[in-house]
């Protein structure tokens, strides 16, 4: 989908937003009878009224204040959905967007629920060209959205849709050797730097964790680097970003036992989806900040010289790990990724991983669990991003007597803390290799969605990104 601005109304098909009825008086053309229909049907709780003009639309959206910003900002996203599935149905191509209401984000809000809701993934449909949604391209008048808005919404629109592919990918495609080929071609489309160890790379690196996880697979590990250097950078040291690329997740030897439970595990790479598409984005908006974004990616399976409940493992760190559950495995290629995070003494580590169970169980598909060593005003920084994103986060603690869970009789520390706590003990087991400011995001509730809900398809969400920029868009502003 694509964003414009035009500078005069064309008799296309339009959608104005009021937040008034009297406003209704500034809708070019409408006769009497639209304006008491549209009034009738407002008067029936219905906000948008689709009126008919035979050969083009005019459909009108009366915004109602929630009780606060964020709330009315979603409301704006989902009634966004909702009009793309008449566009669909009615089979419009484009549409212009003006605003009269007061707020002054509701076009561009509206048009990005639109957008996020008219994803589709069609790769594998034979009658792709049949299915594809119709709507291509969403005009605004100049008064109704910005230039710098209108370029934004297109990158990270184009950003969040190549995350959810990637997430979509089926892992008969998208093998950890493939991922790191598609994160290159992101980063030569986008403009940042790509570098990929192989598998003889992270032997020499001694990276453990990643290669006991990868033990069980035929298929090779790899580690993407990616890094986006502005000319003039706001932040003196970098921020790294870490994203759990686990393409494909049996549990290894600890099978997954659930029913049904391996469904969805082509997503345990949504981490790595998410901050591969953040970088495209942040390069593409052309930030001012140092970003690196760093992906462990390998599968975990059952097969080969599998790693096994009672093995020893050794870290890139030294630290020796006993791993009671294989399932238990983003943590490990994840603690060799924070390790390896030390190098650039970053200013600040932010990870994505679809990490526990416990988490999705916790807050469901309606937010993010978080902790961290960060400090309050990074924290509540990712709070408001969140909240305005409507990508909410909840906040776990990072307590001591959890680190008490997962230490180990025979090494250093064991992969599992027990049957409670589970998203923290995970936690936990992350920041042992951790020595900079740190925030862990668990997205395994909200990463993939079974059905369609409001502007998140069926499929990979990319949940987070917009909170994740968000942040960095307004970091080191007053």
């Amino acid at each position: 989908m694509e964003f414009k601005i035009q500078q005069k109304i064309s008799s296309d098909q339009r959608l104005y937003i009021i937040d008034d009825e009297k406003k209704l008086n500034q809708v070019a053309g409408l006769t009497d009878a639209e304006k008491q229909y549209t009034r009738e049907t407002f008067a029936k709780e219905q906000t948008l009224v689709t009126l008919n003009r035979y050969n083009y639309f005019i459909f009108i959206y009366l915004l109602k204040s929630k009780k606060t910003d964020s709330d009315t900002r979603e409301a704006c996203r989902k009634a966004g959905a909702e009009w793309l599935a008449v566009c669909n149905k009615m089979k419009l191509a484009e549409v212009t967007i003006t605003n009269l209401s007061t707020l002054t984000c509701a076009a561009i809000t509206i048009a990005e629920g639109a957008a996020l809701a008219n994803y589709q993934f069609l790769k594998y449909r034979n009658e792709a060209k049949k299915l594809t949604n119709s709507l291509r391209t969403i005009y605004f008048t100049k008064e109704s959205a910005t230039l710098k808005e209108v370029t934004q919404l297109n990158i990270i629109i184009t950003a969040i849709y190549r995350a959810r592919n990637l997430v979509n990918e089926p892992v008969s495609y998208l093998s950890a050797v493939q991922l790191s080929k598609e994160i290159a071609a992101l980063g030569k489309e986008g403009g940042f730097k790509v570098t990929i160890l192989n598998k003889a790379q992270i032997v020499k690196e001694k990276m453990g964790g990643i290669l006991a996880v990868n033990a069980g697979s035929q298929h090779p590990p790899t580690f993407t680097i990616m890094e986006y250097v502005p000319k003039k950078a706001l932040n003196k040291k970098p921020i790294v970003l870490v994203g759990k690329g686990v393409v494909y997740d049996t549990g290894g030897l600890s099978l997954k036992p659930t029913a049904n439970s391996m469904d969805r595990m082509k997503s345990d790479m949504s981490g790595a989806a998410l901050v591969s598409g953040a970088m495209y984005a942040i390069a593409k908006m052309q930030l001012p900040l140092h970003i690196i974004a760093l992906v462990p990616a390998t599968d975990n399976r059952p097969g080969e010289n599998a790693y096994t409940p009672g093995d020893v493992i050794t870290m890139y760190s030294g630290a020796t790990v006993e791993v009671l559950n294989t399932d238990a495995e983003g943590r490990l290629i994840l603690g060799d990724a924070l390790h390896w995070a030390k190098r650039y003494k970053p200013e600040l580590v932010a990870d994505f991983a679809t990490l526990t169970g416990a988490a999705a169980a916790a807050v469901g598909e309606h937010g993010i669990v978080c902790m961290g060593t960060a400090d309050e005003k990074t924290k509540q920084a990712f709070h408001i991003s969140g909240n305005t994103q409507h990508e909410r986060l909840v906040e776990y603690p990072l307590w001591d007597e959890y680190g008490e869970q997962i230490k180990s009789d025979i090494a250093d520390i064991k992969n599992v803390g027990g049957a409670t706590g589970g998203a923290i003990t995970a936690g936990k087991f992350l920041e042992h290799f951790i020595d900079y400011p740190w925030m862990h995001f668990d997205i395994a509730g909200v990463s993939f969605a079974t059905a369609k809900k409001g502007y998140l398809p069926v499929g990979g969400t990319a949940y987070g990104m917009r909170m994740l920029l968000g942040f960095l868009i307004h970091y080191g502003k007053a």
